[in-house]
């Protein structure tokens, strides 16, 4: 029993490290959007989940409204709704526990604790996961904002770029049927057709929709 409770803990760490690194790369790209260091580490803080951080600040990068961002990021987050659904009965939590345990319902945490075969192995395979990678990534974040705010203007180096690149390296890896992949080239066709028609973030929002749309039809 010990034994498994370690390579629990192990496991954890290792999804922290090599998840948690890649706030690195959300903070650098924050700072060259334009957020400051301060606002860059809030997103990572209350946010805490990379895909929809990508995506406010790739709204807001292209000249999009806050409010546009935040819209896309919350489509995008809303998967989290999902995962809390089933965690509720697996993890059984109450009070405090409940809600600490909120802020850390993300991919990583969920599917260590998912693949458990009891209560107790499932509640460590969750908190240890999502406490890595929040803290973690919570410490690169502010290591790339500080970063990147020394690199001065980010166009210098073309980091105005990164943002699609760093979002299309979080979907690209998903991207292993080809019901998702026809998906995810309709949801882009989409957001191109509507670039010159309609204010920056409203493509992004739109595609989203898509790809939330079809997939419930194809789950269907």
């Amino acid at each position: 029993m010990a034994s498994a409770r370690r390579q629990i803990v192990r496991d954890a760490l290792a999804v922290g490290i090599a998840t948690g690194a890649y706030g690195v790369s959300f903070g650098a790209i924050a700072v060259a959007t334009g957020l400051d260091v301060l606002q860059a580490c809030a997103l990572s803080a209350l946010v805490f989940t990379g895909a929809s951080q990508f995506a406010f600040v790739g709204v807001v990068a292209a000249g999009g409204a806050p409010m546009a961002g935040a819209a896309t990021a919350l489509l995008l987050g809303s998967r989290n709704t999902l995962y809390g659904l089933r965690l509720t009965s697996l993890l059984g939590l109450r009070g405090a526990p409940r809600a600490a345990g909120a802020q850390l319902v993300i991919d990583e945490s969920t599917a260590m604790a998912v693949t458990r075969h009891d209560r107790e192995h499932a509640r460590l395979g969750f908190f240890a996961t999502g406490l890595s990678v929040f803290v973690l990534w919570n410490l690169a974040t502010l290591a790339g904002a500080l970063g990147g705010r020394a690199l001065g203007d980010p166009r210098d180096l073309g980091l105005d770029a990164a943002v699609g690149a760093a979002f299309l390296a979080l979907l690209w890896p998903r991207l292993t049927t080809p019901i998702n992949r026809a998906i995810a080239v309709a949801a882009a066709l989409v957001a191109v057709a509507l670039l010159p028609l309609v204010p920056a973030g409203v493509p992004v929002l739109v595609a989203a929709g898509v790809a939330v749309v079809a997939g419930l039809g194809v789950r269907r």
